[in-house]
């Protein structure tokens, strides 16, 4: 099985970065989204992804143009699917709106297109009914900065073929990841079953007002010497992603966390490195001052 064209549903921080990788990596993408104005900044996303591959991986300009003319765009979900070999969907994590989709996707896409999902708390078999193709539905999580971080968990259900996990294995190696398939279904795979702990106590100390952001970043910095600490890789995630998994958690104190987010960074649009500021502002964080150790 092999793909050609590919969609990608949801222009988020991770959608976008996916679309521009699969395309960088030589595939026919078209980016969905829910209306117009949302593509027209995703666009810009694209645009922007340019520098950091030019700057990163030393590419050419020749070869950006190249990537972008693969991209193209459209609100119209049947549209973007009708051509579709494989449709990976990155919106937000949101079961319901998740779920829906699938739903939507189960009678507008062609019987032989395969689903993923680039979720990264749920598994495979929440949705596998609602795709009404479970043989052919699998997750795919990419880390964020992909062109750097090129890890690709693949994670099948039950019900998944074992040819499209053989052949999503292939799909992640021709688009520059690094393939990780799972045995077996398990939470939060293996970056995020490693990570989310560790973002979830950075939280708890913030909340429960033990220490700022930048003390409890400088912290592990300096313990670790890791280049950033937990608050600026929450920035990197997009604050409104740790809020929906926070609120998809349904425990008191990730209700506490939820509602923290939301009143001090959502509402006042502070979203992360996407916005231009959430715990940090951007584009020259604190944390990259040469004196922030200090």
């Amino acid at each position: 099985m092999k793909f050609k064209n590919v969609t990608v549903i949801g222009s988020g921080v991770l959608g976008s970065q996916i679309a521009f990788q699969i395309a960088y990596s030589g595939f026919n993408v078209v980016v969905n989204d829910i209306n117009d104005e949302v593509l027209v900044k995703a666009k810009q996303k694209m645009a922007g992804l340019t520098k950091n591959y030019e700057h990163d991986l030393h590419v050419t300009d020749e070869q950006m143009k190249e990537t972008l003319g693969r991209l193209s765009y459209t609100s119209d979900l049947g549209a973007a699917v009708k051509n579709a070999d494989l449709v990976i969907e990155a919106i937000p994590e949101v079961k319901k709106f998740k779920a829906d989709l699938y739903k939507k996707l189960a009678t507008l896409a062609p019987s032989h297109t395969v689903f993923a999902t680039n979720t990264s708390t749920f598994l495979p078999s929440d949705f596998a009914a609602d795709t009404g193709r479970p043989t052919k539905f699998i997750a795919l999580h990419f880390a964020n900065q992909i062109w750097l971080n090129n890890t690709a968990e693949i994670q099948g259900s039950s019900q998944t073929s074992p040819d499209v996990f053989e052949s999503i294995i292939a799909f992640a190696k021709e688009i520059g990841m690094i393939p990780l398939p799972l045995k077996k279904e398990h939470p939060g795979y293996m970056l995020n079953s490693l990570l989310m702990p560790f973002l979830r106590a950075a939280e708890e100390l913030l909340i429960d007002d033990v220490a700022l952001p930048e003390t409890v970043d400088r912290t592990w910095m300096i313990a670790t010497k890791s280049p950033r600490g937990p608050f600026a890789i929450l920035d990197m995630v997009g604050l409104n992603t740790a809020y929906n998994i926070a609120l998809s958690e349904n425990t008191a104190q990730s209700k506490k966390t939820a509602a923290y987010l939301k009143e001090n960074y959502i509402d006042k649009g502070k979203l992360g490195i996407q916005t231009g500021e959430g715990f940090y502002k951007y584009p020259n964080p604190a944390y990259m001052d040469k004196d922030f150790l200090k």
